[in-house]
């Protein structure tokens, strides 16, 4: 009889696995391979998250041997048994699950009655079924596998990586563009997906998802939850100002001060992410962690101390994301409608119609660039005001030729600001900003109220985020540059930006 052999395995979930799925079947440079489908039931515990499922018939249990620093992780198949389970075996599963040991009625129980029997009462343990569909390639030594996966009405796909040689397996996972994306074995995977069905009489237990939008200027957190209808609803929303990308045009580097605030901010929003149980925390950087020579080791150090993997999109997939929490949030019309969003690092720019997206890029423009390059953070003259403009508007000039949309929407901290500002916030309030207007005359009424103020004057403006004082002047330019482009008069606002769109993105069933 052949010893098991453990393996290590890298795993990632999510439903934009496809791009690296068409990777990984050039690599293996073969036909494509047939389909697999199974039905299988997992046991998902929550003490633990042990691989213990069935199929084909057979109790299948593997244990994690070790965790390496790259996080990849060893598991050791220990456990095939058929049906019926004696109680010795059963004694197996459920120490496996973290669990003590059932009393039992039977000396050995078939997959039937363990269900009904010994799983269905335990509130703490959940059967669920699942469907795949595997793709199966070997490429560099390594076992490799794309899947669709659906289970409790949510579906999503997983790609994995496996290997005797943890090395091969990094590697393959570099070659595959996933090395950003956070490793979760199959158990804690279909726990993100909030598909698991409560034992009888329980309630339901809402799925739980935070993420981060490491930005330019602020660190953007949010946990969303979603709730029976599908609909992801607020659990909490904030950002802070960090800076990240303080000092980056001049030296192409993340600034030891900039790198410090952001990876504080980081690790006690990944901390409180974790005490409110969410089930999985995303964090997507952007423009400044794009542009810094030295982002792999911001991302290297974020992973070690904050547990938490930073996902670098590129401009297409931010504005993507942005369009897609507009439409779901203040809804479009069913002409042509141009969404933006502007951030202290870069303008990323949508244009759609009916919900479908026609055009969508991304600029390096940004109110933390403009404020370091024409002063903007103290008082300035208008013709100081009058060549900000001017170049704002060489860098947009790509809409030049654009035709006038239906309606322009506007996001960022920049949008959100100048409309709490306009609303005389006293508290920062989402639910009035959101679908607020903002006319051309009130940002003109700001930009003249900005450049006559310091840092201080501009800090007691009601309804101007504190950190944001600095560069707000640049953003209403920024803003009122866009309007001129897009031939518009008004603007409406939305509150909801990448970090809801990502929840949609990735958790829609």
């Amino acid at each position: 009889m052949n010893t098991p052999v453990p393996r290590w395995e890298w795993r990632t979930f999510g439903a934009g696995l496809g791009a690296a799925g068409a990777r990984l079947a050039a690599l293996a440079g073969a036909a494509a391979p047939p389909v697999a489908s199974s039905d299988e039931i997992y046991l998902l515990s929550e003490r633990g998250d042990a691989n213990v499922k069935v199929r084909d018939d057979l109790m299948d249990i593997k244990q994690l041997e070790q965790t390496d620093g790259a996080g990849l992780e060893q598991w050791r198949p220990v456990l095939k048994a058929g049906f019926p389970l004696s109680a010795a075996t059963l004694g197996q599963v459920f120490a496996a699950l973290g669990l003590p040991a059932p009393t039992l009625a039977r000396a050995a129980y078939s997959l039937d009655q363990l269900t009904r029997e010994l799983i269905a009462p335990e509130p703490r343990l959940e059967a669920l079924a699942v469907h795949k569909e595997r793709t199966r390639y070997r490429v560099d030594g390594c076992m490799s596998e794309l899947t669709r996966v659906a289970a409790g009405g949510a579906q999503t796909q997983t790609l994995a990586v496996e290997s005797e040689d943890p090395a091969a397996v990094l590697a393959l996972v570099q070659r595959l563009g996933l090395a950003d994306l956070p490793n979760q074995s199959y158990p804690r995977g279909l726990k993100s997906l909030g598909a698991a069905a409560p034992g009888p009489g329980a309630a339901a237990v809402p799925l739980r998802v935070a993420v981060l939008d490491l930005g330019t200027n602020s660190v953007k957190f949010h946990i969303g939850e979603r709730d029976p209808a599908s609909r992801w609803q607020r659990v909490l929303d904030r950002g802070e100002v960090t800076r990240l990308g303080e000092g980056l045009r001049e030296s192409g580097l993340i600034a030891p001060a900039a790198w410090d605030r952001t990876l504080a901010a980081v690790c006690a929003m990944a901390a409180q992410a974790r005490a409110a149980g969410v089930a999985q925390t995303l964090a997507l950087g952007t423009m400044g962690l794009r542009n810094a020579s030295n982002s792999d080791a911001f991302i290297a150090a974020v992973r070690e101390q904050c547990g938490v993997a930073i996902e670098v999109i590129d401009g297409a997939e931010e504005a993507r994301l942005a369009y897609l929490a507009v439409q779901a949030g203040v809804g479009l019309p069913d002409g042509a409608v141009a969404v933006f969003d502007t951030g202290g690092g870069s303008t990323q720019v949508t244009i759609g119609q009916g919900g479908r997206v026609l055009a969508r890029f991304s600029l390096d423009l940004g109110a933390a660039r403009i404020t370091e390059q024409f002063g903007l953070a103290a008082p300035v003259e208008r013709d100081h005001l009058d060549a900000a403009l001017a170049a704002i508007a060489r860098e947009l000039s790509r809409l030049d030729q654009s035709a006038p949309p239906d309606a322009l929407v506007g996001m960022g901290g920049a949008v959100t600001n100048l409309a709490s500002v306009s609303l005389a916030m006293t508290r920062y309030d989402p639910d009035l900003i959101q679908g607020a207007i903002l006319t051309r005359g009130e940002i003109e009424r700001q930009i003249a109220l900005y450049a006559g103020l310091d840092r201080a004057g501009r800090t007691a403006v009601p309804g101007l985020q504190p950190g944001r004082a600095d560069v707000i002047l640049a953003g209403a330019l920024i803003v009122r540059t866009l309007l001129d482009k897009f031939r518009q008069d008004q603007l409406e606002v939305s509150d909801r930006g990448l970090r809801h769109g990502v929840l949609i993105d990735r958790f829609s069933a």
